[in-house]
């Protein structure tokens, strides 16, 4: 009979905290959305701000994180799975790879402000890039990258050990064994780890603040070497330091609004990814 009562307890606790979580965002997503909706339009997706960023769109600003998240994708994702495959298919269980890790699931939990500087100082001004699109990109990576380890190795040890002892078995090397098993099994784990990484990502805005992000830009990025637009540092500046806060309020929930759906479509895609491999596999 106690064991009863315990699990009805603990099964009202949980359902009772999911709902409350539930609740929480659903207010939140309801306020952006019931006050950001109603200001987009073909214009403000495809138009450049005008006259003091009051009026206009934030093409820009999207052009600019989509090209961010692009960079930062190129230089964090081969070097993230590389990495994680190393440390879980080739090194040894040691002291120095035991610290490698520890080491890479603390800089997981540095503060993004902390990359920001950290990409000010190696990318703009000692390898001097300068505030750029590049600087930024790279900062980015940088701050991806301990996810994208962390996460690719958890999906390699999913993997039983019994499937790499048989596959060696057949006389093939250890490498051909990787890439033509090992990874094509864990794709669905390290392909849903990198976009969520990727989707945190291109909502930061302190690690950009420091390494090229600019306010406004005529015409977005021209190139890899000049400032750009990216859609959080837009929503911030429209929202804390505009000169007239409150008559672009209505476009400060659009770009939230705009910001959440392409963050919420690339969770979708790691989604249907992660379920398409894993019906294939």
């Amino acid at each position: 009979m106690k064991s009863k009562i315990g699990t009805f307890f603990i099964w009202v606790v949980l359902v009772g905290s999911t709902a409350l979580v539930c609740l929480f965002l659903g207010v939140i997503l309801w306020d952006i959305f019931s006050k950001g909706l109603p200001g987009i339009t073909l214009d403000f997706i495809f138009k450049l701000p005008t006259k003091g960023m009051t009026q206009g769109g934030i093409l820009p600003a999207i052009f600019g994180t989509l090209l961010l998240t692009l960079i930062t994708t190129l230089f964090a994702v081969p070097f993230g799975v590389a990495c994680a495959t190393y440390l879980n298919e080739y090194a040894r269980p040691t002291l120095i790879t035991n610290v490698i890790r520890a080491s890479i699931r603390n800089l997981a939990g540095v503060p993004s402000i902390i990359y920001g500087l950290f990409g000010l100082a190696l990318f703009v001004q000692a390898l001097n890039l300068g505030t750029s699109l590049l600087s930024a990109g790279l900062t980015l990576g940088l701050l991806s990258l301990p996810y994208i380890i962390t996460t690719t190795e958890e999906a390699l040890k999913r993997i039983p050990n019994s499937l790499r002892e048989a596959t060696l078995a057949l006389g093939i090397t250890q490498f051909e064994m990787i890439k033509d098993v090992i990874l094509p099994k864990a794709l669905p784990g390290i392909m849903t780890g990198v976009i969520l990484t990727l989707s945190r990502a291109a909502g930061e805005t302190a690690p950009i603040l420091f390494t090229g992000v600019a306010f406004f830009v005529n015409g977005g990025a021209g190139s890899l070497n000049s400032e750009f637009m990216a859609l959080p540092y837009h929503l911030y500046m429209l929202s804390t330091q505009h000169a007239s806060i409150e008559l672009v309020r209505p476009l400060a929930y659009g770009t939230a609004v705009v910001l959440i759906a392409l963050v919420f479509l690339l969770n979708t895609f790691a989604y249907f990814l992660r379920y398409k491999y894993r019906t294939q596999n």
